[in-house]
């Protein structure tokens, strides 16, 4: 399957399950289109994935801003855990915000929003964080066997790519993500070489163990077009730098 072929076979998944999600009235939002479901259930989901042993193991999450893993966040920080924050839309140079019990004035809740982490919490940049235990991820559809698509925006590709090109994601990393039982589908996904799988599904009824894990190597730059780079400035930062090396090498 050709990668415009995936791109085709994901948005039709991605239109069947928002239809169905809106079809049952199984999330909080008017219509799920073009969103990370908000699902209902969202806290039961984040309550099982906190009894979890891979959870309990980790003592730094990374997790995205979607208010589907809103109540995943705030368990984090209850749960003494360092926690990074993707910045929405990875839109400022330091990517990621930094959420530390220690040094937060508001509740968990308060400051694991969008709004709240970027009132209270601060960035940082990819070269100033610590190894990743535990990734926590949004969701349109995902299979049994941990195949993911997203909204289509490609953010948490990049976010995985960025950091394992870091080497803050290893092997032992475990890459999870809530969904509601709708979106967990018994049908093989379109996968390509910049997607990454996840290694356990978390629902408000079941926990699905997955493998064997997909992850790429780095970033495919030849699957990012000019204008998604020139809109992260950590992607445009990492292509300067990247140009730079390669120019004083060829020049050595």
């Amino acid at each position: 399957m050709t990668r415009s072929e995936a791109d085709r076979a994901k948005h039709a998944i991605r239109q069947r399950v928002w239809a169905s999600l809106d079809q049952a009235d199984a999330a909080f939002q008017p219509t799920t289109s073009g969103r990370i479901p908000d699902f209902r259930g969202k806290e039961q989901a984040a309550g099982r994935l906190a009894a979890l042993s891979e959870w309990h193991a980790a003592a730094v999450v990374k997790a995205n801003p979607d208010k589907a893993q809103h109540p995943v966040r705030a368990a984090a920080l209850r749960d003494g855990k360092l926690l990074y924050m993707a910045v929405p839309r990875l839109a400022t140079p330091k990517p990621f915000y930094l959420l530390d019990t220690a040094r937060l004035a508001v509740p968990a809740p308060d400051a694991v929003t969008s709004d709240g982490a970027a009132r209270h919490a601060g960035t940082v940049a990819v070269a100033d964080m610590q190894p990743v235990d535990l990734i926590v991820c949004g969701t349109v559809a995902v299979s049994l066997s941990g195949a993911r698509v997203g909204k289509g925006g490609g953010f948490s590709d990049i976010e995985v790519a960025l950091l394992t090109e870091a080497g803050l994601i290893s092997p032992p990393t475990v890459i999870v993500t809530t969904v509601h039982d709708l979106q967990v589908l018994d049908e093989d996904l379109p996968e390509t070489e910049h997607d990454f799988s996840v290694d356990v599904i978390v629902t408000p009824t079941r926990v699905i163990a997955c493998g064997p894990p997909r992850r790429p190597r780095g970033l495919y730059w030849d699957h990012l077009d000019p204008g998604k780079i020139s809109a992260i400035p950590a992607l445009k930062n990492h292509a300067a730098r990247s140009s730079k090396a390669a120019h004083q090498g060829a020049g050595g």
